[in-house]
């Protein structure tokens, strides 16, 4: 039964390194394929407010969610092998994986939910410093570390979320001002007798 509390421990301890090590350094260098990460996942997150759409689409796909997923599952894989000498460790990382995962995906399609519940992954993508608060699961790590930094509920994130909320109406109005214009010009194609002179 050990095994259950170290599992839980290797895995948080996991993310931290992971995160830190492999998902960023990596994920900052052009053209890489940890790039998914930091170039993508973290630009959509601070574009819509700790929302990711790709998170909208199916899983299977060569896109962010898809790599992370594919990542989680042939880390939870490489541990298989230490099922006989270890099973209650072995279980806890695997479903470990399927935590993060789930967590996270959750976490990007409900941000009031990740703030409340993630407080540590919210500050993470929306504080101001995407290098601290590592862990996605549990903060464990970053407050061994050192690394855990409170932003939910300060007056700088207050403060921050009114600018991004307004951000955000401004460029839904901006979509929506593009699209009348566009469906403007199409009906301005249409000659007065109803006929299409792009179908002619």
């Amino acid at each position: 039964m050990i095994g259950i509390p170290l599992g839980l421990l290797y895995a948080n301890a996991s993310e931290w390194l992971i995160h830190k090590y492999v998902l960023h350094e990596r994920g900052r260098k052009k053209g890489g394929f940890w790039q998914f990460h930091w170039v993508e996942h973290h630009r959509n997150v601070r574009l819509h407010g700790h929302l990711d759409p790709e998170y909208a689409r199916p899983v299977f796909g060569w896109h962010a969610q898809g790599k992370e997923a594919l990542m989680l599952t042939l880390g939870a894989a490489a541990h298989l092998p230490l099922f006989p000498v270890a099973p209650f460790f072995t279980a806890t990382v695997v479903w470990s994986a399927f935590d993060y995962y789930r967590k996270h995906k959750r976490s990007h399609e409900d941000a009031e939910w990740a703030r409340e519940n993630l407080p540590w992954h919210y500050d993470h993508h929306m504080g101001p410093d995407q290098d601290k608060n590592w862990c996605v699961t549990h903060p464990w790590f970053d407050v061994l570390m050192g690394t855990r930094v409170p932003y939910v509920g300060t007056a700088r994130e207050l403060a921050d979320r009114e600018r991004n909320r307004r951000a955000i109406e401004r460029r839904a109005q901006r979509q929506a001002e593009a699209a009348a214009r566009e469906q403007d010009g199409a009906l301005a194609g249409v000659d007065a007798d109803g006929a299409d002179p792009a179908a002619a």
